[in-house]
């Protein structure tokens, strides 16, 4: 299976085969590895002693962060309280399992790029500049559903061959 991309920067079209060689291994290690993190951290959420709990991180979560008055709300209203507790387990487990199996991959590293926003802004802890880990997980998220990582040894190679796929192009920016 040949996997290509087609890229334009600064003007310069470039056409790109990343699924033979090392650029196509290291890009489903980043996939797999990033889908594990996110798996271990929704399933140890559910499998922990006692019930996974957002409030103390919204409520007193870093007082310099650029989201603190939103976060501070989401602690004091209880249905977002609610909601948060549920959803924050429940998509890490998804997102992980996505990304492990390379299925609906763009969807999966949209939604983990989106929460790995909420940590990084919440977390603020820039004493020692601005490049922390919740940066680094955003990025591994970026590179794998810019690079439709999901093609390479994963089911979206296979679900985007359905006939169900092909009658709705517009699927493929969920798959890769």
């Amino acid at each position: 299976m040949t996997t290509t991309g087609q890229i334009e920067i600064l003007g310069n079209r470039m056409d790109f085969d990343y699924s033979e060689g090392a650029t196509g291994y290291v890009l489903v290690l980043v996939r797999v590895l990033t889908g594990y993190w996110f798996l271990n951290a929704g399933v140890g959420k559910y499998l922990g002693a006692e019930p996974f709990n957002a409030a103390g991180w919204l409520a007193n979560g870093t007082m310099g962060s650029p989201i603190h008055g939103f976060l501070a709300w989401a602690a004091a209203t209880p249905w977002m309280l609610e909601f948060t507790n549920f959803m924050i387990p429940l998509g890490q487990t998804l997102i992980g399992l996505g990304l492990l199996v390379g299925a609906l991959t763009r969807l999966a590293a949209f939604f983990g790029g989106f929460l790995m926003v909420f940590f990084y802004l919440g977390n603020a802890d820039w004493a020692h500049g601005y490049v922390n880990g919740d940066l680094f997980g955003l990025m591994m998220f970026a590179i794998v559903g810019t690079l439709a990582a999901g093609r390479i040894l994963g089911l979206d190679a296979i679900i985007e061959k359905t006939e169900f796929v092909r009658q709705r192009p517009i699927l493929k920016n969920l798959l890769g």
